[in-house]
């Protein structure tokens, strides 16, 4: 434990070594200011409501007594939905877990492959939660910053060549939080390879796999001769607009499944039940206003791509997917947190700087769009006013 401090009381030393999400920082921050007229792009959360005919599942679930714990699993209803919606084949009765939302499904593989001293490899840049979650094991995080100039594409010989026996695991996101990057899938399926030969897993991320606009996805599970070394993770929050009902998913073979369910009965019990009956909707049900949301996102990255083209000596990686922008600022000669409070402070647009995705990224902004098209306009106005005033280097 750590030295007490001047209370008396004595933490885990680990606690040293993590720190709050910028993103949940500049949300809060945000909320000193909230008596102004703020653009947020900072949370990944889409601006649309829970679509009606999900709600009334949940509803009426709810009333008919859908009120008590579960099977820690989750209900044969949804896990059977959860494996449809797949494109591996994963049985839906022994090697998928319903969690309370992805995060616990991320922390879940972390606790169950991963030792104090293992090392778990993040590509950066990459969504600042990871590092927590590997903390939490006590395993070593290794980020492994992507080559800015390919637009960090993965790149398979840097990421093989960090591998090690004492490499418990590499946390691939697809689409990218934050670039909206769709990687590749003859390098994920290298990488996977890779991890094999060193009874190594690949966490993979997909909470974003519908949410696509130009290219098709393809799960990493389901494009490797070693699929038992991939966990796949997953959730309603983003397709259908579910944040609020912390419903997600654990995919992995059987014995890994059965080794993460022990964690996930100790930490959560199970995930609401309303909520898994509202999955199963979502899953199931009309996909019609799910369409809808992706149309508009697809018409709000076009603008969004338009803008920054427009801003002088700011650029970003068109987004294939998920619904941020990654504005590479360096022409601005100013720190990403001192862009992101000046943003806030004085222009009321809160965006998160790009320190929080990768050390090696303190001249990027992210930002997202999951905002209507007006708050985006005025949004961006702001945001050029601001490069305006500040100039180039």
């Amino acid at each position: 434990m750590n030295p007490e401090d001047g209370n008396g009381l004595s933490l885990a030393s680990r606690t040293e070594r993590v720190s709050r999400s910028p993103i949940r920082e500049m949300f809060d921050l945000a909320h000193e200011y909230r008596d102004q007229d703020l653009v947020h792009m900072e949370i990944g959360e889409p601006d649309f409501d829970t679509p009606d005919h999900i709600i009334d599942a949940a509803v009426e679930a709810t009333q008919n007594g859908a009120t008590h714990y579960t099977s820690s699993t989750g209900i044969s209803e949804l896990r059977n939905a959860i494996a449809d919606d797949l494109d591996y084949e994963y049985d839906p009765d022994s090697e998928i877990i319903v969690t309370a939302g992805a995060v616990e499904a991320l922390a879940l593989a972390c606790i169950t492959v991963a030792d104090p001293s293992d090392e778990v490899i993040v590509p950066t840049p990459a969504w600042p939660n990871y590092q927590i979650q590997g903390i939490m094991t006590d395993a070593n995080v290794v980020n492994v910053p992507l080559c800015e100039e390919e637009g960090f594409a993965l790149d398979t010989e840097l990421l093989v060549d960090q591998m090690s026996d004492e490499t418990a695991a590499i946390l691939l996101t697809s689409p990218s939080n934050p670039t909206g990057q769709i990687l590749d899938p003859s390098a994920t399926a290298e990488i996977v390879e890779a991890a094999a030969e060193h009874d190594a897993y690949v966490i993979a991320d997909e909470v974003y796999k519908d949410i696509v606009y130009d290219q098709q996805f393809q799960s990493v599970a389901s494009n490797t001769a070693h699929p038992e070394h991939v966990i796949t993770v997953g959730s309603c929050s983003k397709t259908y607009s579910m944040t609020g009902w912390r419903v997600g998913w654990f995919a992995a073979n059987e014995r890994v499944a059965d080794a993460a369910l022990e964690f996930h009965e100790s930490i959560v019990t199970c995930a609401p039940a309303p909520s898994q009956q509202a999955a199963v909707e979502a899953l199931t049900g009309d996909q019609e206003p799910i369409q809808s949301m992706l149309s508009a996102f697809d018409d709000r990255r076009e603008y969004v791509v338009n803008r920054v083209e427009d801003l002088p000596g700011i650029s970003c990686p068109e987004p294939d997917g998920a619904f941020y922008a990654f504005l590479d600022c360096s022409e601005l000669g100013v720190e990403s947190t001192t862009i992101a409070r000046e943003l806030l402070e004085e222009h009321g647009v809160v965006v998160v700087p790009g320190v929080g995705f990768g050390d090696t990224l303190d001249e990027y902004i992210r930002i997202s769009f999951a905002n209507s098209l007006d708050r985006l306009e005025l949004g961006f106005d702001r945001i050029e006013e601001y490069v305006e005033l500040n100039g180039s280097v």
